[in-house]
This record gives structure tokens, sequence and C-alpha cells, in this order.
């Protein structure tokens, strides 16, 4: 298969080592593209939920594609989420092509893009709220499990898939007006500071909109998910895209066994195991 040659691709909340992540889509996707630039932006590794009875390979195989992505010469930038912050001590980090930081800036076609996670504009992961929202994630993790064997149920008997956890979020006005919120303070931060371009993750809502106030405008871009709506933001030809990756049917699984699979050079495995490890 000839892989699409872009610019920059940005992927987040891909929230490895959790049930709901669809690892196999994620390894397809980025089998499928050569990108000069990928941005990992936050919450790639599941740390809050990590237990290591459950990384399936397929979950591994990820993290193998991304190496190897890496030693054929894209640059990788891994910018920390709230779900893997514990790897944010080696904020500033660089190995080989490989750069961990909190924050990005890239200036592409003359115009500047503000690349971060966005967990610094949600109160409830900082302080003792913390701990409801680790709680609240095992929630979500179980919630996703369900609709995992209800959608099943559905499709046995000719029924439309649906999300339970979409259903909750558009339903609690709430939930509505705080990614509306959301959006709009990392817009108005964005024309403060003179950028063209924002670009989140976070809140797993695919968006690209222009915001406009008294100051300025910018355009606000969210990577989405690979939990529930499996996108990407993608940029070539001058422009930015979203992504929506469609699952094939009777698609082969990744779980290969490793030890017959080509070793990736040991300076960058040692070096994401030992902060992987080293964050649990």
């Amino acid at each position: 298969m000839q892989k699409r040659e872009i610019q920059v691709s940005v992927i987040s909340d891909l929230h490895l080592g959790t049930f709901g992540c669809h690892a196999n889509d994620i390894v397809r996707y980025l089998k499928e593209i050569n990108p000069k630039i990928l941005v990992l932006n936050g919450d790639i590794i599941d740390i809050w939920q990590f237990r290591k009875k459950y990384f399936p390979p397929a979950h591994m195989q990820v993290i193998r594609e991304i190496l190897k992505m890496m030693e054929s010469g894209t640059l990788v930038y891994y910018i920390t989420g709230n779900h893997d912050e514990a790897l944010r001590k080696y904020s500033g980090t660089r190995v080989g092509n490989l750069l961990l930081d909190d924050k990005l800036v890239l200036e592409l076609d003359g115009k500047r893009t503000w690349i971060f996670h966005g967990d610094v504009f949600d109160a409830t992961t900082k302080g003792s709220a913390k701990i409801i929202a680790k709680l609240g994630g095992q929630g979500y993790d179980f919630l996703i499990w369900l609709n995992h064997w209800s959608n099943k149920l559905l499709t046995f008997f000719g029924k439309e898939k649906m999300s339970f956890s979409k259903k909750i979020k558009n339903s609690v006005k709430k939930a509505v007006s705080w990614i509306a919120d959301f959006e709009q303070t990392a817009a108005e931060l964005a024309i403060e500071k003179g950028f063209d371009y924002v670009v989140c993750g976070h809140i797993h809502q695919p968006q690209m909109r222009t915001v406009t106030n008294e100051k300025g405008s910018v355009t606000y871009l969210n990577s989405g998910d690979w939990i529930e709506n499996l996108t990407a933001l993608e940029y070539n030809a001058r422009e930015w895209n979203i992504h929506y990756f469609k699952p094939q049917k009777n698609q082969v699984n990744y779980n290969v066994d490793y030890e017959k699979t080509p070793k990736i050079p040991d300076v960058l495995t040692q070096q994401v195991a030992f902060w992987i490890q080293s964050a649990l």
C-alpha cells in the first residue's frame, strides 16, 4: 500500500493500556501515512489507569510503529497530557527524532500553530479533584467496555450501533457548555498571543472552527480521540483538515509475535521504556 505523504499529523488521546483504545485502527492509520512531523498531543499512554496485566500486543505495536516512523526520518513530538503527566518531569528531552515537551509552536507556511493538550484549562485534573477525575476515567473505561458488547448485540440483530458516552455528553447541558467554554478559552488565549492556529486534544471532541473577538481571530482545532471518534488532524497543501479514519470489515488484528519482528534500535526502545517505567 502506498503511503499518503503529508506534512504534519496530530493525534491525541490514544489511551494505550485501556480497553477502549482502538489500537489496531491506530496502527493502520500510522501505516497509511508518511508525515514529516508526527505530533502525539497527550494522553498517549494512559498512566492513570495503567495495569501491567493489560497491555495487549496491538497496543505495543502502536509504539513500535511510531518508533519505526522515527527511524524513517519522521520528527515525532510527544506533548504530555494529564493521563501521561508523569512524563512531564522529562519535558525538554530529545532522543534522536523524538522530542518530549508540554507544548509546541510550529511555523507552517508563514503561519504559527500553537499545540498543547489542553488539560491546563480543566480544574478537575488538578489537586484533590484529580482523584475524582481518575475514578471517572475508570468509569468511562467501563462504559466503553459495556458499549462494546452492547454494539455487538445490536449488530447481530441488525440494529444501528450507538455510543453511550456521546449520548450522555449530549444530554447533559453542563457537559455541552463545558466543551464550548474550553474551546472559547483556548481560542481567546491564542488570539491574545498572536497565533494563527491553536490545536488541542483532551476533550475527545474533533473540531475545526474560526473564533473571532475584538482582538482578532484564530482557527481552533481539536484532534479528537482514538476511543470513539478515531480522528486525526492533518496539515498539507497549506491547510488543516480533520481526518476521520474508517475501519474496514474483516481486518487483520496486529497481535504479533515480537520475538520474530525486526528490532528497533536499543537506544530508542530503552529510553521510551525508561520513561514509562519510572513514571509508574
